[in-house]
């Protein structure tokens, strides 16, 4: 199964992705650090690294799924054109794809994380509430059946609430 994790930078896609990962098993493929070791490995950060991030994120979980291993993407996924990539690569894959978007209804929260975290990502400089905002503004709204976990509740009660989703989308591993 292809599952694919959607949200604003902050909100706790990675927390409940690895947390899902670890339950299921299933590998997480995230996005930030493919970035990072691109900008680490000297590509220029004024070049599409975050397109080109998606790219490499989808050829590795295509490597994993080609396996009959179940993959957590770990994107932001704001625009549709991310999203259809998702999609196609579950259809090439001929694997049910499931959407799991992670907001934070509490803005005072959701800032106190962001500006507190420190993923030790090298190379990687965490965004500013002001780009959040700005990313905020540009997050195309879905029109895919989803998920929507808000993280403001703890992290065991949203993989719960995930695994259940994830059984009804017919992963085996879900269940258990």
């Amino acid at each position: 199964m292809l599952i694919v994790m959607a949200g604003l930078p902050g909100a706790g896609k990675s927390s409940i992705a690895e947390e899902l990962a670890r339950k299921l098993p299933a590998a997480v493929v995230s996005v930030d650090p493919v970035e990072a070791a691109m900008w680490r490995a000297g590509v220029d950060r004024g070049q599409p690294t975050g397109l080109a991030a998606y790219c490499v994120a989808e050829t590795v979980a295509d490597g994993v799924l080609a396996l009959g291993q179940s993959v957590i993407i770990d994107a932001v996924n704001a625009v549709e054109a991310a999203r259809q990539q998702w999609r196609a690569l579950a259809a090439r894959r001929q694997v049910p794809v499931a959407v799991i978007e992670v907001v934070c209804s509490d803005i005072q929260v959701h800032r106190r994380r962001l500006e507190r975290r420190s993923r030790n990502i090298v190379g990687f400089e965490e965004p500013t509430w002001e780009a959040v905002q700005q990313r905020r503004s540009e997050y195309e709204p879905w029109t895919d059946h989803r998920l929507v976990l808000d993280s403001v509740a703890d992290v065991v009660s949203n993989v719960t609430k995930a695994r259940e989703y994830l059984a009804r989308h017919s992963h085996p591993l879900a269940r258990g």
